[in-house]
Parts: C-alpha cells; structure tokens; sequence
C-alpha cells in the first residue's frame, strides 16, 4: 500500500472533499491545487496491469511522496482540531515523524487519532468494527515512537483494516 493508496482510503473514510483537501494541505504547509489533488486521487490504467494478475502496487498520476503526505496528516490535525498555539520560548515543532517507508503506517495511525481525539478503546472498537482483534497493548506498541524498547512496526493489513473501520464507523 502506498501513500496515495492511503490518502485515498482516509478521504473516503472521512468523506473530504477535493477543496477541503487543498485546504489541509495548505494548513501542513504544502501548495497542491485542485487539480494535483484529482491526480494524487487517480490511478494511471495500463495494458500491462490489466494482463497481469499478480498484486502490484498502483499506480497514480501524481505520486504522494511521504513530505507530502505528512503535511497533508498535519493540515488534517490543524482542520480538524484547530491550531496549536505555541507556548512562550517554545519553538515551533516543525519535525518530521516519518523516516523511511515503513514508518508511515505508525505515523497515520497516531496523527489520525489526534486529529479526531480518539482515545484507545475507540480505536480498538474501529479495528474491531473491520474484523481485526489486537490487545490494547499491541496497539500502544504502534503509537509508540519509533527507537522505543516496545515500538512495533505497523503493516500494511492494519493500517488497511483500521481506514476500513474508519470508514465503517464514519459513514453509517
């Protein structure tokens, strides 16, 4: 699953429009118009993908890199809960969380659950609602920071089954 992949599954799962997601960018600090959005949004079909049964990954007219997508899950945090003002003499946190590819299921997992002030039991009922059962302290092992002792990598199946939940949950 790639970051467009996932970009998709949260827009449906959250029901976002094509301007709101200019406008969650934009709050992440990242200039997108319309237009690039469609294309984020939009598989590229080709011959060969249609003959080939395997399981690909897809591919999108534009390519959501993981900058991108980070800004679009830190403008997500900003439209849905407002901006954080900074205290006096601390700096702003402009710090990436996402390092290499397969932090960005951990790092989706967190900021969406600060974006719609989930707790933990609310995010255990979402997995359960697409079928998954994982104990409340497998999924503080994924909140967890990467370089933690009891950090636990988040792979693409739950990252997968928790947008399906939110979709679930969100859409009745």
């Amino acid at each position: 699953m790639n970051n467009n992949d996932r970009l998709v599954r949260l827009r449906y799962a959250l029901d976002i429009k094509d301007t709101d997601m200019v406008e969650i960018f934009k709050l992440g600090e990242t200039d997108v118009t319309k237009a690039d959005v469609q294309e984020m949004l939009t598989k590229q079909n080709s011959q060969a993908e249609a003959d080939d049964d395997s399981k690909t990954e897809n591919v999108y007219a534009k390519a959501c890199d993981n900058y991108m997508f980070e800004s679009f899950l830190n403008g997500l945090i900003i439209f849905k809960r407002g901006r954080q003002e900074t205290k006096p003499g601390e700096s702003k946190k402009p710090n990436r969380m996402i390092k290499n590819d397969r932090s960005v299921n951990n790092v989706l997992l967190k900021k969406v659950k600060i974006a719609l002030s989930l707790t933990s039991d609310d995010m255990l009922d979402i997995l359960d609602d697409a079928g998954v059962f994982i104990s409340n302290s497998e999924l503080s092992a994924v909140l967890r920071r990467e370089g933690q002792r009891n950090y636990k990598e988040c792979g693409d199946r739950y990252a997968r089954n928790f947008l399906k939940g939110l979709a679930l949950h969100y859409r009745e």
